[in-house]
């Protein structure tokens, strides 16, 4: 993959979420992530209160949502049409979920947006990242979203090297991944659109779309 390929326009359909007009701004999906909290303030003052009901200052939640009571919510947050949230789903703040998206049990979200009919069904950790329109998270497959030195996240896209100037990045998901249960994202992941992650996996660096990623080093093109 290029470098041009890691662009917002080659990973995602920006009529499948909401945050259109904020994904425009910038080039590539990791430049919007420390901008994120910020963003969702100025959206969520245009949302219509026909449609979206507010809590306190900072969380907006479509009235057809469905929320479980053990659910931890905490802003900014935008919850889109026809979201579910499910027991225990721990969002942290600074959170936008698609709408007819699934942010399921025992899920922790911090940072992050999620397009629409996105899947986080069970026992998922999303930090730092941004999961394109239909993507899903088998159970138990997280982002790692920090290097164990600290140090910058680096995009390893071919023999280039993209840093980022971040701590922190998750995974970025195109528009129709699938990660297989129980696997690591490693810390500035990016997934092509389509492609498929085998379970138990643990990724590094770019993956092209259309691909299955098998493991690290033996990747098949979809037919």
């Amino acid at each position: 993959m290029k470098k041009e390929d890691l662009r917002i326009e080659a990973l995602f359909d920006l009529n499948r979420t909401i945050a259109a007009s904020l994904f425009q701004r910038f080039s590539y999906p990791w430049e919007l992530l420390p901008e994120i909290g910020s963003l969702l303030m100025e959206l969520g003052q245009t949302l219509p209160e026909s449609e979206y009901e507010k809590f306190g200052d900072c969380i907006w939640v479509h009235r057809s949502v469905k929320i479980a009571e053990t659910a931890s919510l905490k802003g900014p947050l935008i919850v889109c049409e026809g979201a579910e949230l499910r027991q225990c789903a721990f969002v942290r703040g600074n959170v936008l979920i698609g709408r007819n998206s699934v942010a399921g049990n025992s899920c922790e979200f911090k940072n992050s947006i999620l397009f629409d009919h996105v899947e986080t069904p069970h026992y998922n950790y999303i930090g730092d990242s941004v999961l394109g329109y239909r993507s899903h998270m088998g159970a138990g497959a997280i982002t790692s979203n920090i290097k164990s030195d600290r140090k910058n996240v680096v995009i390893h896209c071919g023999n280039e090297e993209i840093d980022t100037g971040l701590r922190k990045i998750g995974g970025i998901l195109g528009d129709g991944v699938e990660v297989g249960c129980g696997s690591v994202l490693n810390p500035g992941v990016v997934i092509g659109k389509n492609t498929t992650v085998y379970p138990l996996s643990s990724v590094r660096g770019v993956l092209p779309a259309d691909t299955i990623y098998k493991r690290e080093g033996e990747l098949v093109r979809k037919r």
